[in-house]
Order: C-alpha cells, then sequence, then structure tokens
C-alpha cells in the first residue's frame, strides 16, 4: 500500500522542474513545485505541525556580495580583517549556504525558509538585506521572488523564519513589515491556534504565507507569529553523532501542541574547521562528505505529533534532499484505509 501511494503521488507531480540558469545539478529530476497540492486528501485536515516539510538553512545565501562591507553580524576582528580584499572572498566561501535561489528551491519542494535580514552602514533610504556574513540581496527582491511562485502554485503553503535582526531600529522594522505586507496582502495567515493550521483551512482562507518574527514588534501586527511559535534548537556542533544525537533528543523534548517544531540537520563549523579548510569553503570542508548520513538519518524519521515537522538543511540540491522528507508524509495512515 505505500509503495502504491508513492507511485501514485509521484505520478501526480511528475512535472519536469524548469532548468536551473545558475547550472547547479537539479535536486531532483522531478518537480516539487504543487507537492502540498497533491498530498492525498486525508492529509488536507492534518495540522500542518505534524506533517513532514523540508526548509532550507540560511535559505537566501546563494548568493553574497564580496564587494559589500562585512555585515554587523560579525566582530570587530574579523571587520578589521576584512580589510585585506582576500579576506572577503574567503568569507563568501563559508558565509554561502545554499546554491538555489528562492525560486528554484520553491521548485524544489522547500517551503521553509530561514532568515536573517540588517541595514546596511550608509545606506538612508532604510532599505533591508539578507545578511550572512556579507550582504545578500534586498529583502524586496527575495519577497517578490517568492509572492511570484505563490502566485502561480495557490496551494503551496510557505514559512518565512525572520529569526536574526542586525542594526535595526523601529523605523527599519517598520519598513520591513511594510515590505512583507505589500509583498504579499491578502496571503498573510493571520496568528491562531497551530492546531488550527491545516492545508484545507488555509486553502478555504486563500492563505499561503506564514509569518514568524523574533522581535517584541511581532506583538503590533496581527500577521506576525512570535517566534516562540516555532522553536528550533541548535546542535552547534561538526559531529554528525553529536548532530543526530541532538535532534533526537530535541524531539523527544518537542511540545505535542501549540507550537511548529524545526529539526536543523546541519554542522556548524568552529574557528579550527575554517583554518583547516579555508579555500575549501563550508561546502566542500563541511557539508558535502556528511550529507548523506543525515540524509540517512531523515530517512528513518516519521512526522507527527511527537515525531519530525520541518526539517532544515544546507545545499539542499546535493542529495535528494527536499523529496526525502515529503515522502515521510506517506508514513501517516489514512484512518479510514486503516479501519477497512
Amino acid at each position: 500500500m505505500l509503495a502504491f501511494r508513492k507511485a501514485r503521488r509521484k505520478l501526480r507531480m511528475g512535472t519536469i522542474c524548469s532548468p536551473n540558469p545558475s547550472g547547479t545539478k537539479a535536486a531532483s529530476e522531478v518537480c516539487n513545485a504543487d507537492w502540498m497540492a497533491s498530498l492525498p486528501p486525508h492529509l488536507h485536515h492534518v495540522p500542518l505541525s505534524n506533517l513532514a516539510i523540508p526548509g532550507s538553512h540560511d535559505s537566501f545565501s546563494y548568493w553574497v556580495d564580496e564587494k559589500s562591507p562585512v555585515g554587523p553580524d560579525q566582530t570587530q576582528a574579523v571587520k578589521r580583517l576584512a580589510r585585506i580584499s582576500l579576506v572577503k572572498k574567503l568569507m563568501k566561501k563559508w558565509s554561502v549556504t545554499q546554491n538555489l535561489t528562492f525560486r528554484e528551491q520553491l521548485e524544489a519542494g522547500i517551503r521553509y525558509f530561514d532568515l536573517r535580514v540588517s541595514s546596511k552602514p550608509g545606506d538612508t533610504d532604510q532599505e533591508i538585506y539578507f545578511i550572512h556574513g556579507l550582504f545578500g540581496i534586498k529583502v524586496w527582491d527575495g519577497l517578490m521572488e517568492i509572492d511570484a511562485f505563490l502566485t502561480q502554485h495557490p496551494q503551496e503553503i510557505i514559512f518565512l523564519d525572520f529569526n536574526h535582526f542586525y542594526a535595526m531600529d523601529e523605523a527599519h522594522h517598520k519598513c520591513l513589515v511594510r515590505r512583507i505586507q505589500e509583498a504579499f496582502g491578502n496571503k498573510l495567515c493571520p496568528v491562531c491556534s497551530v492546531e488550527s493550521m491545516t492545508l484545507r483551512s488555509l486553502w478555504e482562507k486563500k492563505c499561503q504565507v506564514l509569518i514568524f518574527y523574533h522581535c517584541p514588534f511581532y506583538k503590533q501586527y496581527p500577521f506576525l507569529w512570535p517566534g516562540k511559535k516555532i522553536p528550533a534548537p541548535w546542535a552547534n556542533t561538526t559531529s554528525v553523532q553529536k548532530l543526530i544525537l541532538f535532534l533526537e533528543t530535541t524531539l523527544s523534548e518537542r511540545a505535542p501542541r501549540g507550537a511548529f517544531h524545526v529539526s536543523q540537520a546541519i554542522l556548524t563549523p568552529r574557528v579550527k574547521t575554517i583554518a583547516r579548510g579555508l579555500v575549501g569553503g563550508l561546502k566542500n570542508t563541511l557539508v558535502h562528505r556528511n550529507l548523506p548520513a543525515i540524509l540517512d538519518w531523515v530517512k528513518t524519521q516519521k512526522p507527527g505529533a511527537m515525531g519530525v515537522n520541518i526539517i532544515t538543511s544546507d545545499f539542499v540540491d546535493l542529495v535528494d534532499f527536499a523529496t526525502t522528507v515529503i515522502e515521510l508524509n506517506d508514513l501517516l495512515e489514512d484512518r479510514a484505509l486503516t479501519k477497512c
């Protein structure tokens, strides 16, 4: 029965993704652009907090500007070193954690986006940028790219998790929230019970975007969800074994109701890791060789109230990450079929 469901779902989702203009290898030959719409009917009434949803870590960092100033998320020591032109080139190798653009990630099936934002020194127009060591694209440009996808795929739901803010005062926050409103309009989902958030309920309301805002500023807007509603425990380790133990432990401690849950299936370099692999960068030094073991862990998981929910990864295109996470939903039984 499980094999039959997988085959049926792949037939429904069997659209070939558009060619990748960046030249990077696609995560899968099958496009996951409409995977939520393609889930079987019995999953349309399951809370999103009980589904398996693929996400990306530092989702915007497919492009960073090595010509820009070093971000305010860095120490003064790093800022001083960055006056040497070569240092920024090396920083870029460790700041980039994704190959795919927002659009390409969405087509691959990614539905949760980890976002860190900042104003830029010297800017007087309150423009906000994505940030990870170096500045990325303007937030507005990223939001418009995401909105264009959602308009074309009206049954897909996304999570935008604004969890780090740098060099932002109240005026910057107001500017950012205004941009979010302008980009998504009626697609924004008002804060309500986590358990009421099902595909069916969101489709009926025509809501597609859940915004999480890890800042007290969220209290001023009905569509900004507090950060506590989407905890994302961080292992902060270079060891796959320690990471997996941490993921298992935090899942066992997950609150059964009232919040989503992010399993950050990522390894974090230490200073000595960077020193040893300075030229190789994050992907070649830490991620590439460890992703298969992390994916093996993902394959052993099951979604549900006490199981996995959102799982994030670096370089989601290097392995069949998104499809592997999506297929975990096949393990959620149709109760009507079970009774038969």
